[in-house]
């Protein structure tokens, strides 16, 4: 157990179990006028409880302490807002919880009403939101980074497992009642240990794959906006190239771990595919947008490359119908963060970044320009 200062949040961890311990609720009614907000309006922040409105089901942990310290309206239902539900939302809130299901573009944030101050997301990606739009109207944006590399990494790698040795087949064939027996030239996947894996994207989670792919041998190699520190890439013997395009036509498989930003949108389109060798396997449990899911399907069932492990889609549950029946493509419904335990700190993150905004305060996970 960690001691509280100054009415900043203590978190203790049991085991599975996941508990909170903030300072009492009335500490609210402490804020006078002479406490500045995080926009610096020393009337920013009303006495009453905050106004939280939450557009998903979260963990029922995090949901009994948003009651217990906020103001809170929850959505039962956990059906997907639409967008007039939305929008009544961002008029009458504090502060909002959405997910990476909620479209907060420049026209949502246009009907806001003038009491939205932050906009508290619950996940690390932020794309779906126009961050310069909620910054220019004096909305704060705040994401929860950190908790989910793990947990994607770990799916990552058994996508990259999966798909390579052909555990989908496999287990279909089992299933369907056909299987006749072991056959010396069945089912026959790539060997994992020497092959060069590409990791695109040497932020949290491409460094925590990159260190689960070195026990299985694998070679690693990165695409990055900068290169990162020698002792990592010393760590990792990792080999660090400038050009995107040289390091695909050298790759194994391509692990797709970056952020969907306006410059890496179709970032893996045609040209960069082709490429690749027709051997290469494509793994992306990052943002679908990065890649162009026609041009990467055309490739697939032209046995242009040998495989795909994904995660993410460019159209997110509308996924292409010739992509669904591919038996060399392993496809699972953006199950990255979906362990209890990163869910759970997933929720942690969101109330301590709306708690610190309370007490007057920067959340923690502000989303900042140089992030964009």
């Amino acid at each position: 157990m960690v001691s509280a200062e100054a009415g900043r949040p203590v978190l203790k961890l049991v085991r599975r179990r996941t508990y909170f311990a903030f300072p009492p609720a009335a500490v609210f009614a402490t804020m006078g006028a002479g406490n500045l907000g995080p926009m610096g309006d020393s009337n920013l922040m009303p006495v009453k409880k905050l106004s939280v409105i939450v557009t998903r089901r979260l963990p029922e942990p995090v949901e009994t302490r948003l009651k217990e310290l906020f103001d809170v309206e929850l959505n039962e239902s956990d059906t997907p807002f639409t967008h007039n539900q939305l929008v009544d939302a961002l008029q009458r809130a504090d502060v909002l919880v959405p997910t990476l299901n909620d479209t907060i573009d420049a026209r949502a944030l246009a009907q806001a009403g003038e009491r939205l101050r932050l906009i508290a997301n619950y996940g690390a990606g932020f794309d779906h939101i126009d961050v310069q739009t909620a910054r220019q109207r004096g909305i704060l944006v705040s994401n929860t980074p950190g908790v989910l590399a793990d947990d994607t990494a770990d799916m990552t790698m058994a996508l990259i497992l999966t798909v390579m040795r052909r555990f989908k087949e496999g287990s279909n064939l089992l299933q369907s009642g056909d299987w006749q027996g072991w056959s010396p030239s069945a089912l026959l996947g790539s060997r994992i240990g020497g092959k060069r894996l590409g990791i695109l994207g040497m932020g949290r989670i491409g460094t925590a794959l990159a260190r689960r792919a070195r026990p299985f041998g694998l070679q690693i190699h990165y695409h990055n906006r900068k290169r990162v520190h020698p002792a990592i890439e010393e760590e990792l013997e990792a080999t660090y190239w400038e050009s995107f395009d040289q390091m695909l036509s050298r790759v194994d498989i391509l692990s797709i771990n970056c952020p969907h930003t306006p410059s890496t949108f179709h970032l893996l389109n045609a040209r960069r595919l082709k490429l690749m060798k027709p051997t290469a396997f494509v793994v992306n449990t990052s943002r679908g947008e990065v890649i162009d899911e026609n041009a990467f399907t055309r490739m697939l069932r032209a046995g242009e490359l040998a495989g795909a492990g994904l995660d993410v889609f460019e159209k997110g549950p509308d996924i292409n119908p010739r992509l669904r029946g591919l038996d060399n493509a392993v496809l699972l419904p953006h199950m990255g963060s979906a362990t209890e335990e990163g869910r759970l700190e997933m929720g942690e993150k969101v109330i301590i970044n709306i708690k610190t905004f309370a007490d007057g305060h920067r959340p923690p996970d502000q989303v900042v320009p140089s992030m964009l």
